[in-house]
């Protein structure tokens, strides 16, 4: 749903519109971690991840550079949490480093001043609202921190309890034990993330008290700074029956972590709130494309449990990194293997999210290597291969949810192939075919049989990320071949000509001026008259 853009800055915070599951599954999101993204006054300050220390990334720095993260096409933005965090100089404390990321909730009434002031955010929701654009906030529940106030080797530690707002002490939160069992659900609700270096208070949210006040907070929070949608962190570390009132008090669309590779443990989950981020099929297209002996059948497995077990698979999130797992180049160098990597979020049927640096080819490890700075790339367009295949594969879904009034409501068909290396699914009016067999793979192939039904014979398909063209056999079956083990997206060539020549050239284009939003939708246009003849 569009906003109206001629809304002033001033109002657009007010006027959220409670943006749901539907209204978002068209859109695509850019993960920026708030620390790391941008200086308020455009400066590129040097940035040791190791050292886990705020580097000085604000929402003005954000609102600065949206024209960035539009150019390539995407109209959301996740952001870190916004709340004050534990104040800490990473040294004198037991914690490790300082509360850069946003996760060691202090104050839920406070917004983090190393972000900037409340007004910074609301300018930044209507900056973001006047472009179309929507904004999401990671909030955290589970847990808060503290300074423990005992030395670190003495077990249970002590904390000054009155520094966790706005909560009534000790009483409001578990008793001090860490997780040791996983498959016991009861630990993972009530006992403690971290370790006894770096602790974190679980909150108590079997306590009516703070159910009412955690509730009445989200409200508020969504209310005052115009938010159309929340990721909520450690949701399996909190009972699922807290979580519908929870969602709903927020009313808008939540989408949760529930860090596991299994899907039958995740999908409840997602009857109790809008969804999940879809980690099993994460670790299923991490694990294929990082290697050219990776199964990317497991992907096809991974994907259908998801469509079948998950309450709407299109709302859930599709990604290949975040904050806090290593970036696909720290695995491999190999630009085919990335490419194909990075192509799956757009071509499934959830949401597509990518991290902020992974369209600059971003190599680092485990965290904190991965929480890169990103003014150190200089925010360059031109001649950066991988910034211009997302903004292809931009334009290209959204050519798709035009040209198909179903394709958010169409699960994505996998066709078995005879390669060990190749992957067919069909999405109309996509047909993507990946491959792991990496660079220099001009072997592999894909067959898709005509009785599929997905083109009339004799049709010309374009490969929107080459240009190459691949004509349907008369019985209207699919075959090609690799190319240098690069991804395929192909579609309809009166459709996909218009985007794979509109971005082409986009490294150029890009480097003199970005891809506006006012653009995208033209070259949506036309394409979409190029159908009509």
């Amino acid at each position: 749903m569009m906003r109206t853009l001629a809304l002033s800055a001033f109002l657009a915070p007010a006027l959220v519109l409670c943006a749901s599951s539907d209204e978002w599954k068209s859109r695509s999101i850019y993960q920026v971690l708030t620390d790391r993204f941008a200086m308020a006054d455009g400066s590129s300050p040097s940035c040791d991840t190791s050292e886990r220390k705020y580097c000085g990334g604000t929402f003005q720095g954000i609102t600065n550079k949206l024209d960035y993260i539009q150019g390539m096409g995407f109209d959301a933005i996740w952001i870190s949490p916004v709340v004050e965090n534990v104040d800490l100089d990473g040294t004198s404390n037991s914690l490790i480093g300082e509360a850069y990321h946003g996760y060691w909730t202090a104050n839920i009434n406070k917004i983090n001043s190393h972000f900037g002031s409340a007004d910074d955010l609301k300018s930044l929701s209507a900056a973001l609202h006047n472009r179309g654009m929507y904004l999401m906030v990671d909030v955290v529940v589970n847990h808060l921190a503290a300074i423990p106030t005992n030395t670190s080797d003495v077990y249970p530690m002590t904390f000054d309890y009155s520094t966790l707002q706005p909560f009534g002490g000790q009483s409001s939160f578990h008793r001090q034990c860490f997780i040791s069992d996983y498959d016991n659900q009861t630990d993972v609700e009530q006992c403690w993330l971290g370790t006894p270096t770096a602790p974190l208070i679980d909150l108590d949210t079997e306590n009516s008290t703070n159910v009412d006040i955690m509730n009445n907070w989200v409200k508020n929070l969504v209310s005052d700074y115009g938010i159309d949608g929340l990721r909520i962190d450690t949701l399996k570390h909190v009972r699922k029956d807290f979580w519908p009132d929870f969602a709903s008090s927020a009313g808008v669309y939540t989408v949760g972590e529930v860090f596991i590779g299994n899907t039958s443990y995740a999908a409840p989950y997602t009857e109790v709130i809008s969804a999940v981020l879809d980690y099993p099929t994460y670790f299923a297209v991490f694990d294929a494309f990082t290697s050219t002996s990776g199964n990317v059948s497991q992907i096809a497995e991974m994907a259908q449990q998801a469509q079948n077990q998950y309450k709407d698979p299109f709302a859930s999130g599709s990604f290949v990194e975040n904050h806090d797992q290593p970036r696909i180049q720290s695995k491999t160098s190999d630009d085919a293997l990335v490419k194909n990597a990075m192509t799956w979020p757009f071509i499934n049927d959830g949401i597509p999210i990518i991290y902020q640096g992974q369209e600059q080819g971003y190599q680092g490890g485990a965290d904190p290597a991965n929480r890169e700075a990103l003014w150190l790339s200089d925010y360059v367009t031109g001649d950066k291969p991988l910034l211009t295949h997302v903004t292809t594969l931009n334009a290209a879904r959204k050519v798709a949810i035009s040209s198909n009034s179903n394709y958010l409501s169409t699960k994505a068909t996998f066709y078995t192939q005879s390669s060990s290396n190749a992957l067919a699914i069909s999405k109309p009016p996509f047909l993507t075919l990946l491959t792991n067999g990496g660079s220099g793979d001009s072997s592999t192939e894909w067959n898709v049989p005509g009785d599929a039904g997905l083109f009339n014979g004799g049709e010309t398909l374009v490969d929107v990320l080459s240009c190459d063209e691949v004509t349907v056999g008369s019985d209207g079956s699919v075959s090609a071949k690799a190319s240098n083990g690069q991804p395929k997206v192909l579609m309809v060539k009166g459709m996909g000509e218009g985007v794979c020549h509109d971005n082409r050239n986009a490294a150029v284009r890009l480097g003199s001026s970005c891809l506006s939003f006012g653009m995208v939708i033209v070259m949506m246009g036309t394409v979409m008259a190029m159908m009509l003849f």
